[in-house]
């Protein structure tokens, strides 16, 4: 997939950056916002128009009378206007009233059909297209995504970040596993990827730290919901901060470049590798041996599966895991990973 450059942004050393409301409610809640935002310095006003709610009765936006005040938008800041669609209609909408930028939400990227119908609606046009990952860790699901704009000759796309739903409760709105849009990038160098921190977090004392954490990885940007008045927001008022709240975040960033490898860096890079090599010996074994107690298990009939013996394994490594400074979530998902692994092959041999 061959993405060609897609978003405007004349400070090549700093990171993209796209502010705005989760919703635009009124003439004046949107300019005032946009017109705070542009003396900060930033170039894309991103302002909700259709929002898809979890429940009836929520506020939707306003819809299709936005529309104007985001042409205001543009000619009284010179910004560039984001808005998300998530229909075939809202496109046709937006792309007459001179939006630059569209967005597909995490609920239409979850739906292939949904996403087709606004694929198809944008075939020959050049906008850019940004594409939220989809409500639930699937990777898959959301390249697939990305393809159908691909496909439709859409080849100014755009990646974002915003966490994943999860039915633990737990410190952010949704989970971020970083490790999805690390693996995406892996697979499509070439495509930006941007970070919402306003959604992964959900509440505004987590942005500033959650921005932090997306550029220390290398992320091309950030999507942020401010709004001039965070509390009277119609939508996600606990995600949304201020205007100068947000000058003075970006003012705290640290932008990290990589530079050329010292000697110092290639060596602690060796260490690693000779560590990763014995991991991966040692994974080999515990393998062999998994296989060896599948063929002991057939012999005798015995259960492949038996959970008293993984909740042992669970609980004594998970507190000895914490004594050595690792995290003991991480090390419970290492575990389950290679459980899983040993219990397909076991599976595999008492099935022959």
């Amino acid at each position: 997939m061959d993405i060609l450059p897609i978003l405007p942004n004349d400070l090549p050393d700093r990171p993209i950056i796209i502010a705005g409301p989760c919703s635009i409610e009124t003439p004046e809640q949107t300019l005032s916002t946009a017109k705070q935002l542009a003396q900060s310095g930033i170039r894309i006003f991103r302002g909700g128009l259709w929002k898809p709610r979890t429940k009836p009765g929520q506020f939707e936006g306003v819809g299709s009378q936005g529309l104007p005040w985001l042409r205001q938008v543009k000619q009284e800041t010179a910004m560039y206007v984001a808005t998300e669609v998530a229909a075939a209609r809202h496109v046709d909408e937006a792309l007459q009233a001179g939006v630059d930028i569209l967005w597909v939400g995490a609920r239409t990227s979850s739906n292939p059909f949904a996403v087709q119908e606004i694929a198809d609606a944008l075939h020959g046009t050049d906008v850019p297209v940004l594409v939220k990952n989809p409500l639930t860790p699937d990777l898959e699901l959301w390249i697939g995504a990305l393809e159908r704009f691909y496909l439709s000759g859409i080849t100014r796309l755009c990646a974002v970040h915003r966490g994943f739903g999860s039915y633990d409760r737990q410190l952010y709105r949704n989970v971020p596993h970083w490790h999805i849009p690390i693996e995406l990038h892996r697979r499509i160098p070439t495509l930006p990827i941007l970070c919402d921190p306003s959604h992964i977090g959900g509440r505004r004392d987590l942005t500033a730290s959650i921005s932090q954490q997306a550029l220390d990885m290398n992320f091309d940007g950030l999507m942020l919901e401010v709004h001039c008045s965070p509390d009277d927001a119609w939508s996600d008022a606990a995600q949304q901060i201020t205007p100068e709240a947000l000058r003075q975040l970006l003012q705290r960033l640290i932008v990290r470049r990589e530079t050329a490898a010292t000697e110092e860096l290639t060596e602690l890079r060796r260490q690693i590798d000779a560590c990763d090599q014995t991991l991966m010996e040692t994974l080999a074994r515990r393998m062999h041996i998994a296989r060896e107690i599948g063929h002991y298990k057939k012999e005798h009939q015995m259960p492949v599966v038996q959970s008293g013996r993984y909740k042992d394994i669970l609980e004594r490594y998970g507190a000895q895991a914490e004594r050595c400074g690792v995290d003991g979530r991480v090390l419970k998902q290492i575990f389950e990973a290679i459980h899983e692994e040993s219990v397909r092959q076991q599976v595999e041999i008492v099935s022959r």
